[in-house]
């Protein structure tokens, strides 16, 4: 799922358990700057704990399990109360279990440590970050986009373009932290959180202990977070905010004598000796952006002495360094960029970075391997798609990787004849002929359409506007989608009301399908209301069935009778109660049958 779609998601969770409007206090709060003593009761409240349940199963990392062995399916056996009671007293006396350490493999051979927690410990996390988030995102700088609610990578490079295309920075400073997530001093971090009003002792006691906590096979840390932890982003942010604030001093937030708006307060500091810089910061990847050499110069030398002197940061002096971008490229989430003469005036081109290149074609390679090997071709050719859309969906806003693609589609071509049977002509499903209809790059395996790595549209870049926040009413207008569609009292009558004998996974998965069915009847289409909707499992409990989403189903009361009905007289009592179609009865009756009952017939048939 793109990461747009994500942040989208997990805005609706928060609206599906009544937990916005706290969210949405705590950020204009801190927005007037209050002070906030007692976060730790909002933490443990209940509709924190279960949106935080909601938000980690949805991350593909609760499948991993922690030193204990566990997975999210421990946490979904578990019933409200019972997941409730475990988080209270956790905190109440909180002390975190050791730290699974797995190395990971990074593109120059050597690894990057990765600490997993338990699943117990990154439940705890989710409901910390929930509150704190708000609280952050009232203080952070604009252009700061790296692991922020609706903000993404491309936002970062539309940026990147609009400062070196609009207004001319020719020179950027690469800053490289040496070692940033292993080096971040804790005693730092935690006035700096005092800083932003976070003063709750019992909350910052607990955080001090989460970074200190043990890591398997190594010891207790001095310093730094472990990446892999949920809450981890977040506290790196904050650690970089006040490196946003001292550079847009600089230039961008410059205390003036008058009140002036953005454009007219730049053109006031243009008449000055003040030479123009910026930030753009993506977690601990940042540029700094300048019109001149001698700036540039100065503005790295003073960014060095600063991470050093305030954060305790060390920058690596092999991979930080000027750059003319008229003359060298520099490389960017990804990407790499340079200023190409176009006519009398410069304009930005981008490319995709070498070893992105490299990695993007032995993926491509491997998949078309894989294809070759499947039995079924269809699954296989669906990763290979899935694999090449998304990387052109990621890419698909910089000027020259077109080029790019071409290449990587020379070399794979060949792979591609060697192993498969190809062929020009097939079916082509409707969310391929939309971007890639017109392109004479189609083949197929069989009669399965392969998306073209060769072949790419540009896209324009967008920027984030600043008008779309997740913690306001007004800046939730552009992002509200299918929550329209459903009564939001009974959305909230079965958040308040969830079934106390039943899993979790349950309650969590009525929300969900109530939503997926837009408050309809499965079967019917009926509109469901309070008192006559039951949460059906498909395949019953007693028969192996589970409370997975995909075993699930909202009804009516009358529907949930008839499934399970099995006398002649009850059945055609409830039959009077619905409009029979041909179309209804096929759903019934196969629903009847996974209950292990009989297909009801009509008129013998």
């Amino acid at each position: 799922m793109p990461t747009s779609q994500k942040k989208k998601r997990k805005l609706r969770n928060a609206e599906y358990y009544d937990f916005q409007s706290v969210l949405d206090s705590l950020y204009a709060k801190s927005s007037k700057d209050a002070v906030f003593t007692d976060l730790t009761s909002i933490i443990t409240r209940e509709e924190n704990i279960r949106l935080a349940y909601r938000n980690l199963k949805k991350n593909p990392g609760s499948k991993t399990a922690g030193t204990d062995g566990r997975t999210i399916r421990y946490l979904e056996k578990l019933n409200d109360e019972e997941l409730i009671g475990l988080v209270r007293r956790k905190i109440a006396y909180y002390q975190p279990q050791k730290i699974k350490r797995v190395e990971i493999p990074k593109d120059n051979g050597k690894s990057r440590p990765l600490g997993i927690p338990t699943i117990t410990d990154r439940l705890i996390q989710q409901c910390v970050m929930q509150i704190l988030e708000p609280i952050c995102e009232a203080k952070f700088y604009k252009h700061s986009y790296g692991f922020r609610p609706l903000r993404s990578a491309k936002n970062a490079i539309h940026r990147f373009l609009h400062l070196t295309n609009r207004h001319n920075f020719t020179y950027v400073v690469d800053i490289d932290i040496k070692g940033f997530f292993d080096n971040i001093n804790h005693g730092k971090l935690l006035k700096q959180m005092w800083t932003l009003g976070i003063r709750d002792k019992k909350l910052l006691k607990i955080i001090s202990v989460m970074l200190k906590a043990e890591v398997a096979g190594i010891g207790f840390p001095n310093k730094g977070t472990p990446q892999g932890g949920i809450i981890s982003p977040l506290l790196s942010n904050i650690v970089l905010n006040e490196l946003d604030w001292w550079i847009a001093g600089q230039w961008e937030c410059f205390p003036t004598r008058h009140t002036y708006t953005s454009c007219h307060q730049y053109e006031a500091l243009r008449k000055t000796r003040m030479k123009e810089c910026f930030i753009l910061r993506y977690a601990d990847d940042f540029k700094l952006f300048c019109k001149d050499y001698q700036t540039a110069k100065k503005l790295f030398e003073g960014t060095r002495l600063w991470l050093h002197d305030r954060l305790g940061l060390d920058i690596s002096q092999e991979k930080s360094r000027i750059v003319n971008l008229k003359k060298q490229y520099s490389e960017f989430l990804g990407f790499k960029f340079k200023l190409r003469q176009k006519g009398k005036k410069y304009v930005i081109r981008g490319q995709i970075r070498d070893k992105s290149v490299k990695k993007i074609t032995a993926k491509a390679k491997s998949l078309v391997k894989e294809i070759q090997h499947a039995p079924n071709k269809y699954p296989a050719v669906c990763h290979y798609n899935a694999f090449v859309m998304g990387i052109h969906n990621y890419y698909n806003k910089a000027s020259g990787v077109s080029l790019d693609f071409q290449k990587i589609a020379y070399q794979l071509n060949k792979c591609m004849a060697n192993r498969l049977t190809l062929k020009k002509n097939g079916f082509i499903p409707d969310y391929i002929k939309k971007y890639y209809g017109k392109s004479k790059q189609l083949r197929f395996v069989g009669n399965i359409a392969m998306v073209p790595i060769g072949y790419l549209q540009n896209a324009a870049s967008r920027p984030f506007y600043n008008r779309n926040n997740i913690y306001t009413k007004e800046g939730r207008q552009n992002i509200h989608d299918k929550l329209q569609c459903v009564n939001q009292s009974i959305l909230r009558y079965l958040m308040q009301h969830p079934v106390r004998s039943a899993t979790i996974e349950y309650n969590d998965n009525r929300l969900s399908l109530y939503c997926g069915q837009q408050g309809k009847c499965a079967v019917t289409k009926e509109e469901l209301t309070i008192g006559q909707m039951h949460c059906h499992h498909i395949q019953p409990v007693s028969k192996g069935g589970d409370d997975r989403y995909q075993n699930l189903i909202f009804v009516t009361d009358t529907v949930h009778k008839l499934i399970h009905a099995k006398t002649e007289e009850a059945i055609q009592v409830l039959l009077q109660a619905i409009d029979i179609s041909p179309s209804v009865m096929r759903k019934l009756n196969k629903y009847r049958l996974f209950a292990g009952n009989e297909e009801i017939l009509i008129n013998g048939c």
